[in-house]
């Protein structure tokens, strides 16, 4: 109950400032899920779990593990098929995600790839038009070189998603909201276009990217997605010192194919960068709280800039799925991208002209990073490709750190001031 009232109080801050700068904000229907602080703090790490008691689970370096008998391991042989430091990021993260099970990798990608490996040639995947650069890089450019057809659409239109499902599409790949554009997929609706466009028939596996949003802020198992996905690099670990993905699921014969392809093919996570994500992940509920706060009110003060011509944030009533942001989430994360005035000139000089925001690619950390996509993380999208998606020279991506929000909005002054000589 005190952990409820101080929430409430939380939200009826966040509420009082919305209303002060004319918006609201979403946190009416619903509350973030229940728990969640708790089992971020705690599940995975049982103290007896080993004989010694820890309170922190130890890194477990070992490569292999002795058997009291051949073909006997007490739990696990190698390290590559299993690790105890890994399990306990997986429980936590399953626990956190709504879900049953839970499969580390190597990397966000690599999760990626994971869920790929399922596939045969001649299978098809229905992706989502503006997805994660190296997504569309992987699906485009490798994996339709082995036989797997590709088709991206918008997923805001449901009926054209709908339209290009095809008798052989065996995955749908989702993103919302989506890198860079921030649309919103409707999960939920695209899960029931899915079931009941293949009832009686083998039903493609629905996958999420739930990396923008993490599952303080939207769980898509809940939603009936067949599986959610997070490139742990970015909010979850929050510290930009992990490269890691996950792949969270309650299908037990899906998580058995995927523990088999990560003992087959190989993309496991290291043992220490598993126990530098369970010690991020243990504040991801603090961090997000704080990134929504930011966001929000560096979106707010763009929107009133007069050299930037669109905001894009879906927490912000502007934002054209506004309204199916607030159904579907919990909340809003700390990314947003804005059309500055100008082109590719005065874009760079923008980002040159940052103190705080850094000019980096990636996003999700405690820092709070700037980056232009079209020459950056989505250098690699076709340029016809980025025309048609929104990606300009003039779109600028902000992942909103946790600093002082008074602190971030002053260096975006500052660098408009520098652009434009005020």
């Amino acid at each position: 109950n005190g952990r409820k009232i101080c929430y409430n109080e939380y939200k009826s801050y966040l509420r009082s400032m919305a209303s002060q700068n004319g918006n609201s904000l979403h946190f009416d229907n619903s509350s973030p899920f229940v728990n969640f602080g708790t089992d971020a703090a705690h599940h995975g790490s049982d103290p007896d779990k080993w004989d010694f008691k820890p309170i922190v689970p130890p890194i477990s370096l070992s490569t292999t593990f002795k058997q009291p008998a051949p073909g006997q391991p007490p739990v696990y042989d190698y390290s590559r098929a299993g690790n105890p430091t890994r399990t306990a990021f997986e429980e936590c993260i399953a626990k956190l995600e709504g879900g049953k099970y839970c499969v580390a990798t190597s990397s966000g990608l690599a999760a990626t790839m994971l869920l790929v490996n399922t596939l045969k040639a001649g299978d098809h995947i229905l992706c989502c038009d503006d997805v994660y650069g190296g997504t569309n890089r992987y699906f485009n450019r490798v994996v339709s070189n082995f036989g797997i057809e590709i088709t991206m659409c918008d997923p805001t239109d449901l009926e054209k998603f709908k339209s290009n499902l095809r008798d052989n599409t065996t995955m749908i790949w989702i993103e919302t909201p989506t890198n860079p554009t921030m649309k919103i997929c409707d999960i939920a609706g695209v899960v029931e276009i899915v079931k009941k466009r293949y009832e009686g028939k083998q039903v493609p596996k629905v996958i999420a990217d739930n990396t923008f949003s993490t599952p303080y802020f939207q769980r898509p198992l809940e939603l009936g997605a067949d599986c959610s996905i997070n490139s742990v690099t970015k909010y979850i670990n929050g510290h930009t010192d992990v490269v890691m993905g996950v792949i969270s699921t309650n299908d037990k014969e899906f998580y058995d194919k995927l523990t088999f392809l990560i003992m087959a093919v190989g993309p496991c996570p290291s043992p220490f960068d598993c126990y530098l994500a369970l010690r991020g992940v243990r504040t991801l509920h603090l961090r997000m709280r704080q990134h929504e706060t930011n966001s929000l009110a560096v979106g707010r003060w763009l929107e009133k800039h007069p050299r930037v011509s669109k905001v894009i944030h879906p927490g912000l009533p502007s934002h054209p799925q506004h309204e199916l942001a607030k159904r579907q989430m919990k909340g809003f994360s700390g990314m947003l991208s804005f059309i500055i005035d100008g082109g590719k000139e005065e874009a760079t000089l923008f980002l040159q002209s940052l103190k705080i925001f850094a000019l980096a690619e990636s996003l999700g950390g405690y820092e709070s990073l700037a980056e232009l996509p079209s020459v950056m993380t989505h250098a690699s999208v076709p340029p016809e490709q980025r025309k048609l998606i929104g990606i300009s020279d003039s779109l600028i991506r902000l992942s909103v750190g946790i600093e002082e929000p008074e602190d971030l909005i002053a260096d975006l002054d500052r660098a408009f001031n520098i652009v434009y000589k005020k």
